[in-house]
């Protein structure tokens, strides 16, 4: 790799000169900023960041800890955390914290497990000098594994906080739940099932809130009779449509589509047709999704936006851009709405 000063003697110029014309600062003439930056277009000269960073205390990078690469979430978000870096000028490293793989779903409410894991990737990313971290979660819940006056910025993606240091970029479950709730009840449905994940699960709770919503300010009591609780999987969908089948419901929301994938597959074999007999609604709009016969009608999440967000809130806060928000008095939040993808099911 050609250097700074190799481009200097090229130009027959000092190195300070060549430095101030890459950065903008020179005070020299035309003739010779156009020549030192055709030498430095030639050669693909690139300055290293890294050792700049260490002179002035900033690598420009950014640390991105990922509870697992796994998770169908997670890819999207990474790859628009990472290309609104670049666009910005910094670069941002991934590391796996591979929890899923390791314990299934079994870690949530082991401390000690998941400390085993998290506290080595930690050590790891300060010993890298990095300027920030955006910690990607594998499902919604709070994470207090960053006290409120850790060294570096982080901000929570996909995930909450409780520290007002540390801002949070989530999906907006209640809203986005509330507009799939409202859609299958314009269709004419008033009896809907409620296929849901863990009871404890912040998905789950924001999104049976929007559909209590929907209900309440259509005039339709709440059932709890319509409700089922699950394990996000396609066996739980089953399950969840052989209990709704037996209270006469018209329409069965699956708050997954891994859970809907199960619903149609009770269906199919109790022979009862989807949209023409029950409406089967979901949500993620995973690819497999639109493949459904009919194809299912679900809710796109934001992942590419919510990655986006996520970087431009941590490059900001490096940069002095946030407005004076590098102490708030409160968690704050950013929820990015989904969208809701209308096709055949309903």
């Amino acid at each position: 790799m050609v250097t700074l000063k190799e481009i200097a003697e090229i130009c027959n110029v000092s190195a300070t000169t060549v430095s101030n014309v890459i950065n903008g600062k020179a005070k020299t003439s035309e003739e010779t900023k156009n020549r030192i930056m055709e030498v430095v277009r030639k050669t693909g000269y690139n300055p290293n960041y890294m050792a700049k960073g260490l002179r002035v205390k900033r690598t420009r990078t950014i640390a991105i800890i990922a509870e697992d690469l796994a998770q169908f979430t997670s890819p999207p978000i990474i790859e628009n955390i990472m290309a609104y870096c670049e666009s910005r000028q910094y670069r941002a490293t991934v590391y796996n914290l591979r929890l899923y793989d390791r314990w299934s779903d079994t870690w949530y409410n082991d401390e000690e497990e998941y400390k085993s894991v998290f506290e080595p990737v930690l050590r790891d990313v300060l010993s890298a000098q990095v300027d920030g971290i955006i910690y990607l979660a594998g499902h919604c819940r709070v994470i207090k594994s960053f006290s409120d006056d850790f060294q570096l910025p982080v901000v929570m993606c996909y995930a909450l906080s409780d520290s007002p240091g540390i801002p949070s970029v989530v999906i907006d479950d209640e809203k986005s739940s509330w507009e799939m709730v409202s859609h299958l009840i314009k269709a004419g449905h008033k009896r809907i099932g409620f296929v849901g994940g863990r009871v404890e699960n912040l998905h789950t709770i924001e999104r049976l809130k929007g559909y209590q919503r929907a209900l309440y300010e259509n005039g339709i009591l709440f059932d709890p009779s319509l409700v089922f609780y699950g394990r996000w999987d396609r066996e739980s969908g089953y399950e969840g449509a052989s209990k709704l089948l037996t209270q006469g419901v018209t329409a069965i929301f699956a708050i997954s589509d891994r859970m809907a994938g199960g619903v149609y597959d009770y269906l199919y074999e109790a022979k009862v047709a989807v949209k023409d007999k029950i409406a089967v609604a979901g949500f993620d709009n995973e690819a497999i999704s639109q493949y459904f016969r009919p194809a299912l009608t679900t809710t796109e999440l934001p992942l590419a936006e919510i990655g986006k967000k996520s970087a431009e809130l941590i490059l900001n806060r490096l940069e002095k851009k946030d407005g004076g928000r590098s102490a708030y008095s409160e968690p704050y939040v950013i929820k990015v709405p989904c969208t809701l993808k209308d096709r055949n099911s309903v």
